[in-house]
């Protein structure tokens, strides 16, 4: 059995000002998609050019913050918004949600594209490697805020976290997920985008991913002790929520290698 660190929130002191870890945790998030974005503005047949990127980085920034705490409040707690609609806007409470972020940054995406005339699932399928990175940042940060933590269990890697009342050996389901939606979706998603793929594809091999990987850690993961289990009393929110993204991403693929046969099937018989 092992026990957190416990870490100090506040990562650096400078004079008055404190920079805590989560603040740290974003900066690298945002950083890897402006790296990632940078390397790939650079290759043939980029929909957006290398000074685009900043915008780009500032638009999904917007969508991620506005999304995640909508998404957040709407998803997780909203009876207690209903009862307190001012609590959408305190941020330094907490609380934020990855499926409500991802539909914030899919609606900057779409105003962007929009802004840019270009064609909306070519952006998508650019902004998708861009996406693992930040959230493996981001489940550090919960790692090391102790928050969403695992559900018991007496594995060896088991661990005890200071904060949790009831002190019992948990998953460290943070780094699961970090490991899972973070590292290994990244690998792939990118991979599978560095060779040319019909439009769509990339976003949807990003979407069944995150969808698989998020369902399985949440068999590991803590639920939500006001939601605990929406379905048959072991589905959890988080994987409801995420049973929409592997459909999409399911349709995304057949669209986008369905157009493929079809176009190579009219060639055969010399159709338009």
């Amino acid at each position: 059995m092992l026990t957190h660190p416990d870490f100090d929130p506040v990562a650096i002191s400078i004079g008055p000002l404190d920079v805590h870890w989560y603040g740290i945790t974003y900066l690298f998030a945002f950083a890897s998609a402006w790296l990632i974005a940078m390397h790939r503005a650079a290759q043939p047949g980029s929909p957006i050019t290398r000074p685009q990127v900043e915008n780009l980085i500032t638009y999904g920034a917007f969508g991620v913050v506005l999304g995640g705490r909508f998404g957040y409040v709407v998803f997780y707690n909203f009876d207690a918004w209903m009862n307190d609609p001012l609590w959408l806007f305190r941020l330094w409470e907490g609380g934020m949600s990855f499926h409500g972020g991802l539909v914030g940054v899919l609606l900057a995406m779409l105003f962007y594209a929009h802004r840019l005339h270009i064609p909306y699932l070519r952006l998508t399928d650019f902004v998708a490697p861009m996406v693992p990175l930040g959230l493996a940042f981001g489940r550090l940060g919960n790692f090391i805020g102790q928050e969403l933590w695992g559900r018991a269990t007496d594995l060896p890697w088991a661990m005890v976290f200071p904060k949790d009342p009831e002190q019992l050996a948990r998953h460290p389901s943070q780094l699961y997920q970090m490991a899972l939606e973070g590292v290994l979706l990244f690998i792939i998603v990118f991979l599978f985008s560095k060779k040319p793929r019909p439009t769509g594809a990339v976003s949807g091999v990003f979407l069944i991913g995150y969808a698989v990987f998020r369902m399985l850690a949440e068999f590991a993961r803590e639920p939500d002790q006001h939601i605990q289990f929406d379905l048959f009393g072991w589905v959890t929110r988080g994987q409801l929520l995420s049973l929409p993204l592997l459909i999409l991403g399911i349709g995304l693929l057949l669209v986008a290698y369905g157009s493929i046969n079809l176009a190579q099937h009219r060639a055969e018989r010399g159709e338009k």
